[in-house]
């Protein structure tokens, strides 16, 4: 046991002190934020101000055109198209809507011209502005008063209650999806990231022959638990730092910038761009707050999710970083991987695939359960469920004991492999001359 305590220290420490782990704990944070943010901010800021020239020749919006949106605004020109057109490409109008003599039964010949491609957001901004009309007039001419209906209509807000043997507990459904998607993806991220650490440490020590040095004194299962566990170290420490990162980035942001700022400075960007004077709607403050007693009313035992999470982030870790591991000893290069890789991966990709369909709409259905029990699945398919309550913790209990089984059970099918597979050289590997090495004596 001390020697493979011994090879953990060293595949720890010769990894963590590498400049490349280094920069990576420190952007790593940023990175992340970066894949989910820019693309949110640039869908945003290419938004910001567009300008919708209406030439209306139906007459539809003959009273008044849709009121100026927070990144929309709309102005009137010619009524014929072709003058519509000729001022469409002098002016720096993003977009030219012809609203053609129609039948309100059945309003067909809408066009909308632009000197590029229409992006989604305006498009789907300019449908409603032209259903609502079209609406608007339809009520009219059936005596009834569109304004009377808006403020018919209630806006419900939802206060969720979880009823369990424990009593009563406020919940937020928004909260705990997001929890799920947090947990999974950390999961899953991980044990790509380091597992195929594994698979390519094994390999380089196999086609470098400096294994075969150690063999001689090693026991190829004290070997290869100990880079597994070496690397789970380094795997956690990375862990630690990002989430100390992300906490310090996300109180420093937080206390310098608000959601109240960023929509003025909107606004003013709109005002500057057509010339108008908008207002900040008061809604952008209202759903800032219900965010936040979101958060705060969102009864989640935190103490459970941090400690379950360690355990299925390690548990997942151990699982497939010893299959990992088994791959790199039975191939001589990455490209022979492939055969290989495609059966492991397969139940990471299939969880997060069904978690969409089934963990975070029925977390506690019959194909949930399943995939928490079943070890290829239960790091990631577990860590959804827990935060939305409900699980009984005799499903958590057998979970966790099915998941350390199948870590025994992976450990040994790879050392097995591991033991024939790391002095194998030049040979094409099988499915089949897998199976074989699986009962060699010795």
């Amino acid at each position: 046991m001390s020697k493979t305590w011994l090879i953990a220290q060293r595949e720890y420490l010769t990894r963590v002190r590498k400049k490349s782990f280094i920069i990576m704990s420190l952007l790593g944070p940023l990175i992340t934020a970066a894949i989910f943010a820019v693309p949110v901010l640039i869908a945003t800021m290419s938004d910001n101000g567009k300008v919708v020239a209406v030439a209306d020749a139906g007459g539809l919006f003959a009273q008044k055109l849709p009121e100026a949106k927070d990144d929309i605004s709309f102005t009137r020109v010619s009524a014929d198209l072709a003058t519509a057109k000729a001022e469409f490409k002098k002016a720096k109008y993003d977009a030219l809507l012809y609203v053609p003599k129609l039948d309100l039964a059945n309003p067909e010949g809408f066009q909308v011209f632009s000197r590029k491609g229409l992006g989604m957001s305006l498009q789907r901004d300019i449908e409603r502005a032209v259903e609502n009309a079209v609406e608007t007039q339809r009520l009219s001419k059936a005596g009834l008063d569109r304004a009377v209906l808006d403020n018919m209509k209630a806006d419900v807000d939802l206060q969720t209650i979880s009823l369990s043997d424990d009593g009563e507990r406020s919940s937020s459904t928004g909260v705990s999806t997001g929890v799920a998607y947090v947990c999974g993806f950390l999961i899953y991220m991980f044990i790509f990231i380091y597992g195929i650490q594994i698979m390519r440490g094994v390999m380089e020590e196999k086609t470098n022959r400096i294994v075969e040095v150690v063999i001689s004194s090693v026991k190829p299962f004290e070997l290869m638990m100990g880079k597994v566990l070496g690397i789970a170290g380094v795997g956690f420490t990375q862990l630690a730092l990002w989430v100390l990162l992300s906490l310090g980035i996300t109180t420093a942001v937080t206390g310098s910038i608000s959601p109240e700022k960023i929509a003025q400075s909107r606004v003013e960007q709109v005002n500057k761009a057509t010339g108008t004077t908008a207002v900040m709607k008061k809604d952008t403050k209202k759903e800032g707050n219900a965010m936040v007693q979101a958060l705060r009313n969102a009864d989640i035992n935190v103490a459970l999710i941090a400690g379950c999470f360690l355990f299925y982030f390690l548990g997942g870790y151990l699982f497939y970083g010893a299959l990992f591991g088994a791959i790199g000893s039975a191939v001589d290069s990455e490209t022979d991987t492939q055969q290989f890789m495609m059966p492991v991966t397969m139940p990471l990709v299939l969880t997060f695939v069904v978690a969409q369909a089934t963990l975070t709409t029925n977390p506690n259905g019959q194909v949930a359960f399943w995939m928490s029990m079943i070890p290829f699945t239960s790091p990631i398919a577990m860590m959804m469920r827990l935060p939305f309550g409900g699980v009984p913790m005799w499903q958590l209990g057998l979970s966790m004991l099915l998941l350390i089984a199948g870590f025994v059970g992976t450990i040994w099918l790879a050392a097995r492999i591991y033991r024939v597979g790391i002095l194998m050289y030049g040979k094409k590997v099988t499915y089949g001359e897998l199976s074989k090495w699986l009962f060699y004596k010795g």
